[in-house]
């Protein structure tokens, strides 16, 4: 029920809040009560139907029965604020009558109540007065039958009529249209400037998550225990990528939603934050198609980026990554903010100032029950998209009006992207500048080699002796870097490239570096040598330091034994080259304080409690069954599905109940509600005007519902 009153508009609820107020009627009937078009009231009444909010019973068109206590708040949730029709109401020319005679202090005390919901305290104000004996405005509202008494279920609180509600409104339900949205404040922008700045940000984003892949695969960032990012490795990617912490967030959430970045276990079991497999297949793509993947996992994402460094109730800082930090109601945000920005016509954008609350006020009536975040979740979609490339200026862009659409963005994109080059223009101060996009292996080879020095239509690359030094780690030689520089430059080398490499080069490797975790010792060179010839010493990766030492990559406790098994008589040396040798304590654990056999008084009381405790549940329940009411069932389980079709059809029916005391009675009353396990029901035999007609029935004690056809 809540979800589906959540997907209507104002208008829709408006003409759901005139179903309510009506209660029994027709089409007919209804399309005058709503200050709408009678097309939109009659298609609005389709969908109700459709959505089961509304249904045609044999007495006419009506609410569901529970409908009317989910509509909450006020006109702005299309709600009127009158009660609901009598079940016998008076002719809106005698209730104008009787208010039109009306004194003006009792006239407004009438209007005042109708416009805040329609229920008022009763106070001291006396009930069953005739008119003349009134001597206060609410006894004489209250004399005319303009204010009832709300019911038992509401004691002291008196309602108007909703027929008296509607003659004060001239026979509607609200005074002004209900199906007219609220316009989105909009103003042109030049088509070039708009393109240019969308396009420029979507290959901004696509580069800057290819950095960011490149980076976090050989350094990753470390996860926090909740799998999110710490505040040190945001600012660190932040710093790496040259932007603000917010969109380096949102460059992270994005990848992690299109399955391009996740977790795993360092070399010392830490998680960590690393390229997927899919990132490798992502980076092969055009850039286009690139931005594609990008830009539907986020308009898919629950993800709230923006909230990054912002405290929560904990006064603690949300942290990017972090599995709270989304909310349900985002992607429906993204996906009315993007087709609201459709709906304007081609080439504007909102209007500077007033464009983004008016926006916010589009969209709190097309979903004016939810949610509360509606303002923020509205600015940051704005925000994203803008970051995303997918709005320039404001205006939403060609290709954003395909992926709005649910076409493929991407050969609308390709067609604004401009071609990418291959090849770099090399300066003398040892920088390349790239005269356009890069092609994606030379691009990514290119980043092996130099480091990105500027960004923009033409990145500039500066090669250092770290850059240099980068790709010969990763496998290049002297030559080829000589030939993939000479291969990808138009203009000739400079000579100071080439001095930087052949600098780099000469000192490369001078010193190695490798992992030992035991050492082997002995002034028998010998011994040694028969050692690491031994035809089972190959699994303890044995490696000559000097004539008398040797390293083993296993560690001492696994290598100890492995040597005595070959034979050999091994002792350990410590740090200080003192031999430790002598016999060790073994291993023992602490006692368990829950063992039973450590004390078995404790254990037999134990046993006891647990036996009479078990004894004194089984006595009360026998006790609970011989004092527990009869059961509520009837025949087919049909009491409680009795009673919602009498409500439905406001249906008198007979009903066995058994009271607090245990007697069986039964009375003839008319259902109104059932909820939470209560029947409220209207007395048959009780006055009109008996404050207590309405009562209320534990539905698990009613044991019987008989209708009476009445």
């Amino acid at each position: 029920m809540a979800r589906a009153l959540d997907g209507l508009t104002r208008g829709e609820l408006s003409v759901l809040d005139a179903l309510v107020v009506a209660g029994q009627t027709n089409e007919s009937e209804l399309v005058p009560l709503v200050a709408a078009d009678p097309a939109f009231v009659v298609e609005t009444v389709r969908r109700l139907l459709d959505l089961a909010l509304a249904w045609e019973s044999p007495e006419g068109l009506r609410a569901l029965s529970v409908v009317g206590d989910s509509m909450v708040g006020g006109a702005e949730a299309g709600v009127s604020g009158l009660r609901p029709r009598s079940a016998d109401p008076r002719p809106a020319t005698e209730l104008l009558a009787v208010i039109e005679t009306l004194p003006p202090a009792a006239r407004a005390l009438l209007d005042h109540v109708v416009d805040g919901g329609s229920t008022a305290k009763s106070g001291s104000a006396r009930i069953g007065l005739r008119p003349e004996d009134a001597e206060s405005p609410a006894e004489l509202l209250i004399a005319h039958r303009l204010l009832v008494p709300a019911g038992s279920l509401s004691p002291g609180l008196l309602s108007v009529p909703g027929e008296v509600g509607l003659a004060l409104r001239g026979g509607r339900t609200t005074t002004e249209p209900v199906d007219r949205p609220p316009a989105v404040a909009a103003e042109p922008r030049p088509a070039r400037l708009a393109v240019s700045a969308a396009v420029g940000a979507a290959t901004d984003v696509v580069r800057r998550v290819g950095v960011l892949l490149e980076w976090w695969s050989t350094r990753p960032a470390a996860a926090l225990r909740t799998t999110g990012l710490g505040v040190r490795e945001l600012r660190a990617t932040a710093a790496h990528l040259q932007v603000s912490e917010p969109e380096a967030a949102l460059v992270v959430e994005v990848a992690a939603e299109a399955g391009l970045v996740g977790t795993r276990a360092d070399a010392d079991g830490n998680p960590v934050w690393v390229p997927t497999d899919e990132s490798d297949r992502w980076r092969d793509l055009p850039t286009a198609e690139q931005w594609t993947v990008l830009a539907r996992a986020w308009l898919a994402s629950p993800r709230l980026p923006s909230l990054v460094g912002e405290r929560g109730p904990d006064q603690k800082p949300w942290n990017a990554l972090s599995p709270e930090l989304s909310a349900a109601g985002m992607p429906e945000a993204k996906a009315m903010v993007l087709a609201a920005l459709a709906a304007l016509p081609e080439g504007e954008g909102l209007a500077a100032g007033t464009g983004l609350p008016s926006l916010v006020a589009r969209l709190g009536w097309d979903r004016p029950r939810r949610p509360r975040t509606r303002p923020d979740l509205v600015a940051w979609a704005v925000g994203e998209a803008a970051v995303l490339g997918l709005t320039g200026a404001d205006v939403l862009a060609p290709y954003g009006r395909a992926l709005v659409a649910g076409e493929d963005p991407t050969p609308v994109l390709a067609a604004l992207l401009p071609p990418p080059v291959d090849h770099v223009l090399l300066q003398a101060d040892l920088t390349a500048v790239a005269p356009g996009p890069l092609q994606p292996d030379l691009a990514r080879r290119l980043q092996q080699v130099a480091d990105v020095e500027s960004q923009g239509a033409a990145t500039v690359y500066r090669f250092t002796a770290d850059s240099v030094r980068r790709a010969l780690d990763a496998g290049w030689t002297t030559a080829e870097v000589h030939a993939f520089v000479t291969a990808a430059s138009r203009t000739p080398v400079p000579q100071p490239l080439t001095y930087l490499v052949e600098d780099v080069a000469r000192g490369f490797g001078r010193l190695r570096v490798g992992a030992a975790t035991a050492f082997i010792r002995s002034e028998d060179e010998v011994a040694l040598a028969e050692l690491v010839n031994h035809p089972r010493a190959g699994s303890l990766g044995l490696q000559w330091l000097a004539p008398t030492v040797l390293v083993s990559s296993l560690p001492l406790d696994v290598l100890l034994p492995r040597l005595r098994e070959l034979g050999t008589a091994p002792v350990v040396e410590g740090p200080d080259g003192v031999v430790r040798v002598g016999a060790s304590e073994g291993l023992r654990a602490r006692t368990p304080r829950t063992r039973e056999t450590a004390d078995g008084a404790r254990a037999a009381a134990r046993q006891a409690a647990h036996v009479a405790a078990a004894v004194r549940t089984i006595r009360q329940g026998d006790e609970d069954a011989r004092t527990r009411p009869p059961s509520a069932s009837a025949p087919g389980g049909g009491v409680l599905s009795a009673l919602r079709d009498a409500v439905e059809r406001r249906g008198a029916v007979l009903i066995g109940f058994t009271d607090n005391q245990g007697v069986v009675s039964e009375r003839a009353v008319r259902p109104l509600v059932v909820d939470g396990g209560q029947l409220t029901a209207r007395d048959l035999d009780a006055d009109d005007d008996d404050p207590d007609a309405e009562r209320r029935y534990a539905v698990h004690r009613i044991t019987r519902v008989v209708p009476t056809g009445t």
